[in-house]
Formats: structure tokens, C-alpha cells, sequence
């Protein structure tokens, strides 16, 4: 019988304590409420002790966003006095409040964390259980570091906190310790005993990806009887960071008949989500990162485009819609065989060519691709008029869609600490147009001006630069998403000069656009 899994996401509290990845109250309240959109069962919103900051993030989040009866909000305390009342007095203001205690178990953090026997340990945490009962009817306990604890010692833990009035379990794995099948034994053996202690107990797991195994513990922990699964997004979090909520979504969801279960996330806000946390917390998300990777849905293999074309489950497990994209992305590169070559020139209405003019077009195609790395839809344009021009010169039969597309010439920026500035010549047609602008640095400028010389309402939603080779001729990598009438258009480019790579990126995007909206009804 399939049951339904609880996901409590930790994004805003464990994930936020990555160095650099502080958000400011407003940032905290966008993510919250994209969380809600997600549809999450229970949002940590913070540590509420840590700072004056934190607790006030974590009341706005209950005020604002926990105003309703469809999501949980809690957040974290220590097992004493001073932290339980911090996380009452920040979470009492949400339909429905939880507080979270946390406290060792393994003999390590007994030990030489808090140089204490277990008897006083476990008295500690079963008096800060009872306290917060006295304040609120919900209450989790979270046996820090259970994977590397005594079984027996976890086990009366677990009793003791259940019977002083504990609501939720939650088995840490905090270091990344355990593996699948060793997590799953002890998981299997604590709900047994748990359902017959109390059976209203929701038994939850909290996995580290210290050893890259926190999905796959956590999904073994849900074959095993785990209700519910602590998560954030892209996987973020301390060290390695967390078991990724859409690795664990997206698995549970995609082989239901595995593991008899499901949950009641929205997954077509996952991008949307993954996207805004990205942002805020300008942390980069691995290209090959599974679901929410630039590369998760992208294919530029030949023999997978081939495939993919003929039928989308040779490749394809996951139906990209299904995660709020808006479908696979076949990359035209050097890599990509005639099939995909010629299927992308059909879809903008191109195929009225025989088979050895395609071949030549291919080995145009193959030239550009090396030069370029990645062909777009309006090089594919250019490609053909091109091609047709060579073989029937400028004949009017020709349509000229290029014209319609930007071309950088020249680019001067200026950087300074007063007005950074630029000025652009791009060329479209046979007609050279010049823009001028001043910016809050020199990209924000060079960006002002081409958008002014384009005329076109768009929004910079993300600006990305890094190396991509070494020394004197080393490449920079610009890739930007921007959005224009309520679509994302992402785009790249690379050179040595990393102003023209950023031009060149966001003259691809742009041109993307013209392809969508604004070339001639052919």
C-alpha cells in the first residue's frame, strides 16, 4: 500500500550554514515562500538562538508564511532552556508550530562533546522534551549522530523522549557515516520497535552526504519505514551538504512501485525552486547535478539524440515538464549526428533541401560547431542562407531571416569607481547601430547598452563567469539567463576576453529571442 512520505525541508537552516551562504531577512521570506509553493509538509526556518537576526527571520517566516494550515514551521534548538524558548517565541506566531530539539547520542558526542555520562545525557534530553511540551503539542527529537551511536544506548533514547511526549523521531546520520544497506537495517529495526511503542510516532531520517551517499540512504531509510525525510535544496548544506530533496522527490516519484510511497511536492516548481536558492545563496549548482543540473535534461551525444528523437524513453526516465522545465535540450555541438542536426533545422521549418545539399550544409554545420562550441537556432539560420546564397547567389527567393538577427562588431567599456560606461556597434542586416551607457560596473554598462540598441524589454536574471583554461590565452565562460515575457533564455559564450564572451553570451540569448518572437511568419 502506498504511503505518503513527509518532506521537511532544512534549506533555511541546515543548508544556510554554508560559509558565504547567509540570506538577509527578505531572502529568507522569498525562499520560504517558494517552499510553500513546492508544497513542502515543514520548513526549517532557522536557529533562532544563533542571533537577534535569525530569530526575527524565523517570527516573519511563521507570521507570513506559516499563516496557513498547510505547512508546518519549526526550527532548531539545542536541548536547554534558553534555545527551546527562542524557537516557542519565534514559531508560537504559525498555524501550525514545531519545536526541534537536537542532542547527541553516539559516544563520541557524549563523550568529548559534552565530556557527560549517557544517564545525564539522556536526563537532559528527556527534561528539554517534557519543557517543550509544556509549550507547544509538537515536538521532534533528533539524536545527533545515531548512525555512529551504541543501538541499545539510541534505543532507550529514543523510548525515553517518545514517553515524555516527543512526537516525531529523527535518526541523523550527521557525518555522512552510514551506507544504504547498514542505514536501512538500523532504520528497519528502530520503526519496529517504535510502532509498537507508540504508533502515532513519525519516524524521520537526516542524511549527510559526507561519503556521496545522503539520497540513497534516505531513500533506503523510506523502504525501511521511515515517514518522513529531511532535505534541502540542490543538496546543500554543512560539509558535502544533505540529502538533496529532488534527488529524493524525483526517485520516489519515478519508481513509486519501488518504494510504495509518495509525497506532496509540487514538482514542477523544483527548477523554480532550485533556481531562487541558487541565486540568493550564490552557490552554482554542479552542471551534472541530478534533476536540477544544467546538464540533468541536456543531450548532445549523437547517438542519444538519435535515440531520443526515435522514441524519448531510450534516454529520458523523466519527463522534464514533470520538474518545470519546459522539455529536454538537445545541444547542437560537434558531437551531434546528421539526425539531430537535420531535426533542428525541421523544427524552424528548414527542410527543403535533398540529401546531398544537407550533407553539405552538415559539414558547414561540423565547421561551425568546432569554432563555436555550441550552435544555436539563429546560427542555423545563418547556416542556410548562407549555404542557398553560395549555391544560388543573392536570389530572391532566399529568405533573408538573418537580418533580423545582432552581429557585436566592436565594444569599448570603461571601469572605473565613478561611472562605468560602454559603448557598442552591432551590426543587423546591412545596417551598424551604436549604443552608449553608463552601469553600477562595467558588465551592468556593456549590458545597458546593447539592450538599448536592441530595444527590448528584458531582465538579467543570472550572470556567470569563471575559467575555463590557464595562462595567457586562458578562455573565460559566460553563461546568463535572461528573462523576456515571462521565458528564460539561457545562452553562452567563450573567449580570452572575458567583456566579448559576456557580449557574445548575451547577443546569443538575444538572438534566441528574435528566433521566438520576433522573426517574420515564414
Amino acid at each position: 500500500m502506498s504511503r505518503k512520505i513527509w518532506v521537511f525541508d532544512t534549506t533555511l537552516r541546515d543548508g544556510e550554514q554554508v560559509p558565504g551562504a547567509k540570506l538577509n531577512v527578505y531572502e529568507k521570506l522569498e525562499v520560504a515562500k517558494q517552499l510553500k509553493k513546492l508544497k513542502v509538509d515543514m520548513i526549517e526556518a532557522g536557529f533562532p538562538s544563533s542571533s537577534t537576526g535569525d530569530f526575527n527571520a524565523v517570527k516573519e517566516i511563521a507570521k507570513r508564511i506559516g499563516n496557513t494550515d498547510d505547512v508546518i514551521i519549526t526550527a532548531l534548538a539545542r536541548a536547554v532552556k534558553s534555545d527551546i524558548d527562542a524557537v516557542y517565541n519565534s514559531v508560537k506566531y504559525a498555524k501550525n508550530p514545531l519545536i526541534h530539539i537536537v542532542l547527541g547520542t553516539s559516544d563520541i558526542h557524549v563523550e568529548k562533546k559534552f565530556g557527560k555520562s549517557k544517564n545525564q545525557i539522556l536526563d537532559i534530553g528527556v527534561d528539554a522534551v517534557k519543557y517543550a511540551k509544556t509549550l507547544l503539542p509538537e515536538v521532534q527529537y533528533s539524536t545527533e549522530d545515531a548512525s555512529r551511536a551504541d543501538f541499545e544506548y539510541l534505543w532507550k533514547t529514543i523510548e525515553a523522549v517518545v514517553k515524555a511526549g516527543a512526537t516525531i523521531i529523527n535518526i541523523p546520520d550527521t557525518v555522512g557515516f552510514a551506507e544504504p544497506q547498514e542505514f536501512g537495517e538500523l532504520i528497519h529495526k528502530i520503526n519496529d520497535r517504535l510502532k509498537n511503542l507508540n504508533d502515532r510516532v513519525l519516524l524521520s531520517v537526516h542524511c549527510h552526504n559526507d561519503l556521496g551517499m545522503a539520497t540513497a540512504n534516505t531513500l533506503a531509510a523510506i523502504k525501511n519505514g521511515a515517514e518522513k525525510v529531511e532535505c534541502t535544496i540542490n543538496g546543500i548544506g554543512e560539509r558535502a551538504g544533505n540529502a538533496s530533496l529532488e534527488e529524493v522527490v524525483m526517485a520516489v516519484h519515478t519508481r513509486s512501485e519501488i518504494y510504495q510511497a509518495f509525497t506532496n511536492i509540487n514538482t514542477k516548481e523544483i527548477m523554480n525552486t532550485s533556481r531562487m536558492v541558487s541565486g540568493f545563496m550564490g552557490l552554482d549548482v554542479q552542471v551534472n547535478k541530478a534533476i536540477t543540473g544544467e546538464n540533468a535534461f541536456a543531450h548532445s551525444s549523437g547517438i542519444h539524440q538519435d535515440g531520443l528523437i526515435k522514441s524519448r524513453n531510450t534516454y529520458e526516465i523523466i519527463d522534464p515538464v514533470t520538474v518545470g522545465l519546459d522539455d529536454m535540450e538537445l545541444i547542437l555541438t560537434a558531437r551531434s549526428g546528421r539526425h539531430a542536426v537535420k531535426t533542428a533545422f525541421e523544427k524552424l521549418g528548414m527542410n527543403q533541401f535533398s540529401d546531398s545539399e544537407f550533407e553539405e550544409i552538415f559539414v558547414d554545420f561540423l565547421e561551425l560547431a568546432d569554432a563555436k562550441k555550441e550552435v544555436y537556432n539563429h546560427d542555423l539560420y545563418v547556416m542556410i542562407e548562407n549555404f542557398y546564397k553560395k549555391v544560388k547567389g543573392n536570389n530572391q527567393d532566399i529568405s533573408h531571416y538573418s537580418n533580423n538577427f545582432y552581429e557585436l562588431i566592436d565594444l569599448q567599456v570603461i571601469s572605473n569607481t565613478k561611472f562605468p560606461s560602454a559603448s557598442v556597434e552591432l551590426k543587423k542586416a546591412d545596417q551598424i547601430i551604436k549604443g552608449t551607457a553608463i552601469g553600477s560596473g562595467p558588465i551592468d554598462a556593456l549590458y545597458s547598452a546593447i539592450m538599448n540598441v536592441c530595444d527590448l524589454d528584458m531582465k538579467l536574471i543570472q550572470y556567470d563567469i569563471r575559467s575555463v583554461s590557464r595562462g595567457k590565452e586562458a578562455l573565460g565562460k559566460v553563461k546568463i539567463q535572461i528573462e523576456f515575457k515571462g521565458e528564460i533564455y539561457i545562452a553562452k559564450a567563450s573567449d580570452t576576453d572575458i567583456l566579448k564572451a559576456s557580449a557574445y553570451a548575451y547577443i546569443n540569448a538575444i538572438n534566441s529571442i528574435v528566433v521566438d518572437h520576433l522573426l517574420p511568419v515564414k
